[in-house]
Formats: structure tokens, sequence, C-alpha cells
């Protein structure tokens, strides 16, 4: 395989996450606004290619590196805590209905095999990021008319979308992302008339504010160490 066919390679979730490692990293260090950060995370789990993640970290350094490369070797899978997150039952909560109004399924909550939700002249938001999971695979089956439901999902989580829209429409912009060992595979479903289903990817609130107190710690320790 020449050098030249390299960007072209399909790039695998353990390589976005090598280089989410790094922009956190970077954002610890200083280097990166959260802002900053938060762009290219976004950019790196929408990669697609080894080209699109190539240039992400090209002005950082990663392990005293100054231009990283995103390894093509596979690492062997880290430990996570998905397999304690698939706890079985029924679920907190199976439905959600908001008419001319909205709902909220966030925070510490279990989503259970299937959640049917209709938003109608509203909108609703199922954030998965600090939830646990009644099974591997669970199904959001939401119906948006002329209002608007939006999924959360933590990185990680493999993400299916089957919905169908008549003059709206699904988003599949997290749709092939293989998800991590043990993670779980939510499954979007429903139908969208003059309305929509949006599904993103972020981090949980812990990760970020983690981030925010390393940063802080960081800047405390160049300033002792008379750095700035």
């Amino acid at each position: 395989m020449t050098d030249d066919a390299v960007p072209d390679l399909r790039a695998s979730d353990a390589d976005r996450e090598r280089v989410a490692g790094i922009l956190r990293d970077a954002v610890a260090e200083g280097r990166l606004d959260m802002a900053e950060f938060e762009e290219r995370l976004d950019a790196t789990y929408q990669a697609r290619t080894y080209g699109e993640l190539v240039p992400i970290t090209r002005d950082l350094p990663a392990a005293g590196v100054a231009v990283p490369a995103v390894s093509l070797s596979k690492d062997p899978a880290t430990g996570s805590d998905w397999p304690g997150r698939v706890v079985g039952g029924e679920g907190s909560s199976t439905w959600a209905v908001a008419v001319m109004s909205g709902f909220q399924r966030k925070g510490h909550w279990t989503m259970p095999r299937r959640f049917t939700c209709l938003a109608f002249w509203g909108g609703g938001e199922i954030d998965l990021r600090e939830a646990n999971f009644a099974e591997r695979e669970v199904e959001i089956n939401a119906i948006a008319i002329m209002g608007g439901v939006d999924v959360i999902v933590p990185p990680g989580v493999e993400v299916v979308v089957r919905g169908i829209g008549i003059m709206g429409g699904f988003d599949h912009r997290e749709e092939g992302v293989p998800g991590e060992p043990g993670a779980p595979r939510v499954i979007v479903t429903g139908f969208a008339f003059w309305g929509g289903v949006g599904v993103q990817r972020k981090l949980t609130r812990a990760e970020k504010q983690r981030l925010k107190e390393e940063r802080r710690r960081e800047k405390l320790e160049r300033r002792s160490n008379g750095e700035y």
C-alpha cells in the first residue's frame, strides 16, 4: 500500500478515540479553549478517513512528537464502564408526549428496550449520556409533527437511524461509527412531518467538568512554577 493511499483509508472508532485523547490533553494543558475543543471533537467523531483525522491534531504535540500521526495499528480495547450500565429491567420511563410544550429525559435514568415519544408543535430531548440501559440494543421511536426531538448519545455508542421524513427529516450524521466493546446500540425510528429528529454525540457533563478542572490545575501549576 502506498503512502498516498493512507489518507483514503477508513478510520476506526479506536483511531477517533486516540485523536479525542490528544484533544483532551490539549485542553487540559491550555493549548485549546473549550470552544475549539468542542469544535474539533465534533469533527473527530464525524471523520470517516485518516485524511480527515490528521489535520485535527496537526498543530498539537502528542507524546513529544511535533506532528502527531494517526496510528494504523489497532490497539487492544481498554476497559470501560459499559457492562455496568446495561442493567436490565423495565426502564425508568417508556414514553413522553409534548403538545405545544416540551419534555426531557436526562441525567441518571434507565433507557428501556423501547421508548416512544411524540412532539406536536413542541420539542423533546432524550439525553443518554448519563443513562443506564435496560438492554444492549434499545430503540427510540420518535414522532415529530411540526416539532422536534433531539437525541444525545455519549461517545462509544453505536447509532442506527431508520426514521421516515415527509417535509421533515432524521439526522443520519452519527451513523456508521462503530460502537465500543460492550456499548449499547441505539436505534432511532419513527416519523417526522414538518419536523425533525436530530442525533448528536457529546461528552458527559462530568467529562467536561473534569477537563475544566484539569485545565485549572495546570494553570495553577504553571503559575506556581513561574511559567507565566
